[in-house]
């Protein structure tokens, strides 16, 4: 009767595991389908919009991609194709296909 229980309880712990990493795997590819999602919809918006060395703001970007600003500031902060600005005017994002390396 005693091993019934111990298997029981065998089979619940690793049922619930695989439950748990299946949960957490669909958690981390969903957040990476989001994040390549929007970061592509980003890059194509400020490849064709920061064109002569136009800089945008995380609010204009904001405003044309449908996200939210602190979620624009992340995404073009772990792009590596979008350049932050660090000269006189901070804060500004541009492709770096599109910009000069001294326009910063």
């Amino acid at each position: 009767m005693e091993s019934n229980i111990w298997e029981g309880v065998a089979v619940g712990a690793s049922g619930g595991s695989i439950a748990g990493i299946t949960v957490y795997l669909i958690q981390y590819l969903h957040q990476k389908l989001r994040d390549y999602l929007e970061m592509r919809s980003i890059n194509k918006w400020l490849k064709e919009n920061s064109t002569g060395g136009k800089w945008r703001t995380t609010r204009t970007i904001a405003s044309w991609t449908n996200l939210p600003e602190d979620r624009v500031q992340y995404l073009c902060s772990k792009d590596k194709e979008i350049k932050l600005s660090t000269g006189e005017n901070e804060g500004l994002w541009a492709h770096r296909e599109t910009v000069n390396k001294t326009d910063c």
